[in-house]
């Protein structure tokens, strides 16, 4: 199947063919280890890596490559120069959603993201084709792979990331979303981002290309808004469009009820944790009410969601329950995932908390903040696992000084640690940013 002619190519990109081969290509990849037949390839170039180092290998499969200088390569291929091989990606992403007649949704916020977007794509998927994020792919290269694959589909959930001002509208000037959702509004990114004032205005990019925002309104930084576009709210407060009530907490998911302004109510039920699926799910309902779906399939399809991998996974290590959360942290995410913690307590309760990264010079007093958050609460055991986590140790220990801390430095000391500790009846959670990889305190 052709996806892209090479003519559409060359008008998306305004590259210049310097060696004609495929008139067409099946699709487009930026990773010569997995190129499938027929793809074209575009050599990324980055600080520390240049895709023009493996264009000969991309096209022993593909049949095409942009470069941003000219590589040495077989007959039969077709070669596009461009500027910036990266803008041409993004072009390519751009000129395939204008030229379909698609509704585009776009998921960003701080917390939820993944989560919302695949609550979003589980309902739409049972009437509509759906093409759907990969896992977390949303920043500048993720998200124009993701829709450089849109073909004869009727909707496209796309997850945006920010890691510094006006990141959020770089995507949406490629992704032109029809429906914006904003999860909500928290300290993450801040070395790049530097505040919370700045996290949310980088956010609230979006409402200047969307038709339709769904927003948190029990988030207090989410107000004032920009723009002009229709808003449909969601939260526990009465005043939203989509609300819950009636929260029940269960060992291995929650229920609750849903209330929609424009009439109606449902109840659901999630095998997922964490009042925070409260959020997502509300948010993914939102949205699929304002794209006509009906109550019964949205309820449904919720009670058939097994959540995202890696996110408040439950368990087992020597009898004891484990809360496995290992993709990121943040203080709001840690925070949610520690009251879980509590919440599943059986016996004792074992808090295994790696680094929250990419928090700048907020770093310290965030980790500091913690311990001192987790000193009030009913943790029996904390194993601080990073130099940035030795804050939240110290914090902890003066709050609580009858409860064990103790300190380390890698994955595999608290793994130690924790197998000589933990009984049949505790409750532990492993919790901190991806770049701790954490995943070393439960595996081998």
């Amino acid at each position: 199947m052709s996806r892209y002619t090479l003519i559409e190519i060359l008008e998306a990109t305004s590259g210049r063919l310097i060696l004609r081969g495929a008139d067409a290509f099946s699709g487009v990849s930026i990773d010569s280890r997995t190129i499938k037949d027929g793809e074209l390839f575009v050599a990324l170039q980055g600080e520390r890596f240049d895709g023009h180092r493996f264009v000969d290998e991309a096209l022993k499969k593909g049949v095409g490559a942009i470069v941003s200088y000219p590589p040495v390569v077989p007959m039969g291929r077709s070669i596009i120069h461009v500027n910036n091989t990266l803008r041409a990606l993004q072009q390519i992403a751009r000129y395939r959603r204008l030229s379909r007649q698609v509704s585009v949704i776009g998921v960003t916020g701080t917390n939820g993201k993944t989560t919302t977007k695949e609550m979003i794509t589980t309902i739409l998927n049972r009437q509509y084709k759906v093409l759907s994020s990969k896992g977390n792919l949303n920043n500048q290269i993720g998200l124009p792979l993701c829709l450089a694959d849109l073909d004869d589909h009727d909707m496209a959930i796309l997850e945006m990331g920010a890691s510094r001002a006006g990141d959020i509208r770089e995507l949406s000037e490629i992704a032109r979303p029809d429906i914006g959702v904003i999860t909500n509004i928290g300290p993450a990114h801040l070395e790049g981002l530097g505040s919370l004032e700045t996290v949310r205005d980088t956010k609230y990019e979006i409402l200047d290309f969307v038709k339709t925002a769904v927003l948190n309104v029990d988030d207090p930084y989410i107000k004032d808004l920009p723009g002009q576009c229709r808003v449909v709210t969601f939260g526990l407060n009465q005043e939203a469009d989509v609300r819950a009530d009636n929260i029940v907490h269960e060992e291995a998911g929650l229920s609750f009820t849903v209330h929609l302004k424009e009439g109606g109510s449902s109840d659901i039920r999630l095998r997922v944790l964490g009042l925070f699926n409260v959020y997502n799910a509300l948010a993914a309902v939102a949205v699929c009410r304002i794209l006509n779906v009906p109550v019964d399939i949205i309820s449904s399809s919720l009670g058939e969601f097994r959540g995202v991998p890696m996110r408040l996974e439950l368990k087992e290590l020597k009898g004891a329950l484990v809360i496995s959360d290992l993709y990121n942290a943040n203080p709001a995410s840690m925070e949610e995932a520690v009251k879980e913690l509590v919440r599943l307590r059986r016996a004792r309760t074992v808090a295994v908390l790696g680094d929250m990264l990419d928090l700048g010079p907020y770093g310290e007093q965030a980790h500091r903040n913690l311990g001192r958050w987790l000193a009030t609460l009913k943790v029996d055991v904390l194993i601080a696992v990073g130099d940035l986590m030795s804050y939240t140790c110290e914090e902890f220990s003066a709050g609580n000084g009858s409860v064990k801390a103790l300190h380390v430095k890698d994955p595999q000391e608290a793994r130690k640690i924790l197998l000589e500790m933990v009984g049949k009846d505790d409750t532990v959670l492993i919790k901190g940013s991806r770049g701790m990889r954490l995943e070393g305190v439960l595996e081998d």
